[in-house]
């Protein structure tokens, strides 16, 4: 029995001596699929340079960096800028990142904003209405402000706004399958969508926005200032220079077919290795 005692503190002393691993960095996310995804995106990042790193569903998870509950909170950087400064009138991408940059509250910070990847309002067409509109550019909605029936789903953010055009308060659709199918029946003629929307039917023009007259959404990472390392930063600013719009619509279309959000960024992040 001595002899037992004897081994038996041994094992504690060393149990207690044993370093302590880093603590693993809270990614929050929505309970959405989207924010999920892109949360994961992080999260994998983080975990490729050696950081421990796991999601966390919040329902605010900007609001959560202030209570320290959440390090890294990604976001659009067009969401995130109307949140912090309402008035803010920039479109483009780089002109609402600097906008957003100096709109942060004191204690966030932003890493490096996706150039190649975004998620912002879009318009889609028929062929027929394109060509009676005069082009294939959110432009020519602008200039046909008046004849303009839109559609979209419950809650989607459309601008109020394009340009000069005050958009009419679209008529709400259950879900894509029958926007889309009101809009090739001409219940509406504009189907508002998004740029990584999965499955818009190929028959259909989602109208380009050359001249910037959509406020730009791209993906950003939001974290608590001073509390992320050189390396963890580097984690979370190597996804602006590998996402791009093309595999955020894929990702977004497996998480709609029933993957696990995790496993598909994990996935996309094995066939695209960071700091290449």
């Amino acid at each position: 029995m001595r002899r037992f005692a004897v081994a038996l503190l041994a094992l504690i002393l060393v149990g207690c001596g044993a370093p302590a691993g880093p603590p693993s960095i809270t990614v929050g996310a929505t309970s959405e699929p989207e924010s999920e995804l892109v949360a994961h995106l992080y999260a994998a990042a983080l975990r490729f340079y050696g950081s421990p790193a796991h999601v966390k569903s919040v329902s605010d998870p900007v609001g959560e960096l202030d209570s320290g509950d959440v390090r890294v909170a990604p976001g659009f950087t067009g969401q995130l800028l109307a949140r912090f400064d309402q008035d803010a009138t920039a479109r483009a991408d780089a002109q609402v990142y600097r906008a957003l940059l100096s709109a942060l509250p004191e204690g966030v910070a932003a890493g490096d904003y996706t150039t190649s990847a975004e998620d912002k309002p879009a318009v889609a067409v028929t062929e027929q209405t394109a060509g009676s509109w005069g082009g294939r550019d959110v432009t020519a909605a602008v200039r046909n402000c008046g004849k303009i029936v839109a559609g979209a789903l419950p809650g989607a953010a459309t601008p109020a706004k394009v340009g000069p055009c005050s958009m009419p308060r679209p008529r709400e659709f259950k879900d894509n399958a029958t926007l889309f199918a009101a809009l090739r029946t001409g219940q509406i003629n504009a189907a508002w969508t998004t740029t990584a929307t999965p499955n818009i039917p190929t028959e259909l023009v989602v109208l380009s926005d050359k001249t910037a007259l959509i406020r730009a959404e791209n993906l950003v990472p939001l974290y608590r200032r001073n509390e992320l390392n050189e390396q963890q930063v580097l984690a979370l600013n190597e996804v602006a220079g590998v996402l791009d719009s093309g595999s955020l619509v894929d990702m977004r279309r497996q998480v709609a077919e029933g993957k696990e959000p995790g496993q598909v960024a994990d996935a996309w992040l094995d066939a695209h290795p960071l700091g290449r």
